[in-house]
């Protein structure tokens, strides 16, 4: 009985073919060859079923194979060798012991009913191809009966097919001609027939998919090793390890053990330098170590300086066959267009970690988690971690993000900066949104138009339920669209951006970030004569410098900032910049020209019906008036002020009121309603986590505690006070909370105390300018000690 004849009898299934196939080149009639093992005892009686054999004939089939079963002699009659196919292990592979043993662990675990399937995924240049054949030839002892290697190119725009593929295993098992079935379903049950018995190692390098590896995948007691740029989520059963680029010890190992570690400790900066510009990706590091290895006489200093132009690395980056770009444009060659347009418009936004709605306003729709997936699933886009609002935030490799940049000619010019502009847009939406939900502020930004396209509302969901968190994760993103509004010369979104986050700056006293974003956005706002933009944010680094004790420079910005806002009629600047004059003014003991001020911010706010602005300035306007012993009329228009913040529903300006009228209190004697404003402006404050004005507000309990002799309490705000002020640079408050607790010291009679913090505070003082009738009587103090 021969195969041809059943195949014209007998309406087998495909595998069932397959499975005959395999059993007919080894046992019945005359076997062709003499180097295969025959099945197992369960798939011979298969077999025997599937061929229609019953009673005698059906038990002398599966004598006749168990008497044939076993590793068989060759023509020459010598035992076959394992099959070792393994390209060579890379002599001086570095680092990745983490990965080796994970992947080690993986391949050795024994699956129930299954087969081990271990798949090693990271973007192009990773190190993936390199590391597979360090761990299959690390775990060859494993699999005694051989190792295959397939070459699956799945990134090379055709990737090959896996009944072709099969073939070449089947003949390297030594199924040749007409033993070797038509058709994939066949050679595959083909394949997993002559492996029943055999304990063997499968290498598949450079997968597309899981459609192309699952045809190939053997029976259990083998394991299989898989590499890709794609995540193969849907292989089942399959245990993935992500590979990133190498540590900063092994890229420094790796470039040292081809370069040499002589050269490379005689130019360590260099070497350092090199590594950074080739962000550790070990592809990169190769070319740049083999182009110097080649080139003994050249300093590092020199491929340093080569490869220090983004704009000409990647041309830089190719030796021979290996080439940087070359490795990229595999994968992206294979991406969807969509996918790729995205990929290099995300080159505009720099090295920052972005949340993933910005793909979104990029390709212009409202969300675009597909085409994230995408980039994600391609290793083109790195996931970096969770944020404080517990979203997922993604970055551009370096090179990968200089490969992008240069794709973005591809893309028209109006198309990019209409890109920007809605991203722009977005950002300004979502940090107004943001900023409203945040205790009020005297900066609070108008609410802008809904930016277009619409923000998703899972994403305006999360930044509404908590505002701070979301600041504090994007607050380094939202500067650098800051500097790519600058970057496009777009003044109007980079001013209102940058005036648009002040309120979060201003309550966590973030005066870096603060200064930073308004000069940033000044250089377009001035190129493009916008006016206003130019007054509010001279206005808001003005409002820095007098939180700084900069009084001199506050004044110039806060006076041409008044310049421009009447110039252009915003009369909302007018006011702060006025309010900022007025507060100087104050402070410098300036009491006619501060009410002057005042009372001309008060007309712009009647003028503008603004009860906000009209509690402000009647706050500052009572703190003038006590300065100078009118506190009948600080009390009037403290009260009003209180009772204008409690029917607007303003709790942070309330608690300022509160803080401010306990003063008017503490002169007139009545110090437990004082203690009283204080403990409630504390408690408000403490509510809306304003570290700054909890800091003050402990000052003015410091103030009227320690003129009452109530040294515990007195020490105890005061050093809670100075701790905050020390740190934020404020060194006029700093100066008087260490002058308070001198002068407690010295009235308890602790002279050495007392000196120490009278100096330090003389100190400070001295270096505020306009401080003289402070530093006269600080001196006087220590001189009395």
């Amino acid at each position: 009985m021969t195969l041809r004849r059943h195949r014209r009898s007998k309406g087998l299934t495909q595998e069932a073919l397959g499975e005959l196939a395999a059993l007919s080149t080894q046992a019945i009639g005359a076997l062709e060859r003499g180097d295969r093992r025959f099945p197992r005892q369960d798939t011979v009686l298969r077999l025997a079923d599937a061929l229609g054999l019953t009673g005698q004939e059906r038990a002398d089939f599966a004598a006749t194979a168990q008497s044939r079963k076993g590793q068989l002699p060759d023509e020459a009659g010598q035992p076959v060798a394992p099959i070792s196919q393994l390209p060579s292990d890379l002599p001086d592979f570095t680092g990745r012991e983490e990965h080796v043993e994970r992947l080690m662990t993986s391949l050795r675990a024994s699956e129930a009913g299954g087969v081990p399937v271990a798949v090693l995924v990271g973007g192009p240049g990773i190190g993936k191809s390199a590391l597979a054949m360090h761990v299959a030839h690390r775990i060859a002892g494993d699999f005694p009966d051989g190792q295959f290697y397939l070459d699956l190119a799945g990134t090379s725009g055709q990737p090959r097919d896996p009944a072709v593929m099969l073939g070449e295993l089947l003949y390297a098992l030594g199924v040749v001609g007409g033993a070797l079935p038509d058709g994939l379903p066949a050679r595959a049950a083909l394949f997993r027939s002559l492996l029943a018995d055999r304990r063997m190692l499968l290498v598949c390098d450079d997968a597309a998919n899981s459609d192309q590896v699952r045809p190939l995948l053997p029976t259990r007691g083998c394991a299989v090793l898989v590499t890709s740029r794609q995540l193969l989520t849907d292989l089942a059963g399959a245990r993935h390890v992500e590979l990133d680029v190498l540590s900063e010890p092994e890229a420094h190992q790796l470039f040292a053990g081809i370069v040499g570690p002589e050269r490379v400790a005689a130019e360590p900066e260099h070497a350092a330098a090199i590594l950074a510009a080739c962000a550790h990706l070990p592809l990169a590091i190769r070319i740049a170590a083999g182009k110097l290895a080649g080139r003994p006489a050249w300093p590092l200093r020199l491929m340093h300086e080569r490869l220090a132009d983004e704009s000409r690395r990647l041309n830089e980056l190719r030796l021979g066959d290996l080439g940087v770009r070359a490795s990229f444009e595999a994968s992206t060659d294979n991406l969807p267009a969509d996918a790729v347009r995205a990929f290099r418009l995300l080159a505009l936004l720099g090295p920052h970690t972005v949340p993933g709605w910005v793909l979104g306003p990029l390709l212009d729709r409202p969300e675009a988690d597909d085409t994230l997936d995408t980039l994600v699933d391609a290793n083109l886009l790195s996931f970096t971690g969770i944020d404080a609002t517990g979203w997922p935030r993604y970055r551009l490799h370096d090179l990968l993000r200089a490969y992008a940049d240069e794709g973005l000619e591809t893309i028209a010019l109006d198309e990019r900066r209409a890109a920007v502009r809605r991203l722009l847009a977005c950002w300004l939406d979502l940090t107004v949104r943001a900023t409203h939900k945040l205790e009020a502020s005297l900066f609070r930004w108008p609410v802008p138009p809904a930016a277009e396209p619409p923000i998703a509302m899972s994403t305006v969901t999360t930044v509404l339920r908590e505002p701070r968190r979301w600041f504090e994760a994007e607050h380094a993103t939202l500067i650098a669209a800051i500097e790519l509004a600058a970057r496009w010369d777009e003044d109007e979104l980079a001013w209102q951006l940058t005036v648009a986050a002040v309120p979060y700056y201003d309550q966590i006293s973030h005066y870096e970030d603060w200064r930073r974003t308004h000069e940033l956005a000044l250089k377009p706002v001035r190129e493009k004569k916008n006016l206003r933009g130019e007054a509010a944010l001279l206005r808001g680094l003005g409002q820095i410098l007098l939180y700084c004790d900069v009084y001199d420079q506050a004044t110039a910005n806060f006076q041409r900032a008044l310049q421009l806002a009447r110039q252009c009629g915003d009369d909302r600047e007018a006011f702060l910049a006025t309010g900022g004059l007025a507060t100087i003014d104050r402070v410098l003991g300036h009491y006619d020209k501060a009410e002057k001020h005042i009372r001309s911010a008060l007309d712009i706010a009647a003028a503008g019906d603004d009860r906000g602005l009209e509690a402000q300035m009647r706050n500052g306007l009572g703190m003038v008036l006590l300065a100078q012993d009118r506190c009948d009329e600080a009390q009037e228009n403290f009260l009003a002020a209180l009772r204008l913040c409690r029917r607007i529903g303003d709790a942070h300006r309330e608690a300022v009121v509160l803080r401010e009228a306990s003063q008017v209190f503490d002169r007139v004697g009545e110090t437990a309603r004082a203690v009283d404003f204080l403990e409630q402006a504390l408690n408000i404050f403490e509510k809306l986590e304003d570290d700054r004005c909890v800091a003050f507000t402990y000052l003015r309990a410091g103030r009227v505690h320690t003129r009452n002799a109530n040294r515990e309490p007195a020490v105890t705000a005061l050093e809670n006070a100075v701790a905050y002020f020390a740190q934020h640079d404020n060194r006029m408050e700093e100066a008087e909370c260490w002058q308070l607790l001198g002068e407690l010291d010295a009235r308890l009679g602790d002279v050495v105390s007392a000196r120490t913090k009278l100096e330090r505070s003389l100190g400070l003082w001295r270096s505020i300018g306009g401080a003289d009738e402070h530093i006269a009587k600080v001196s006087s103090a220590l001189s009395s000690l």
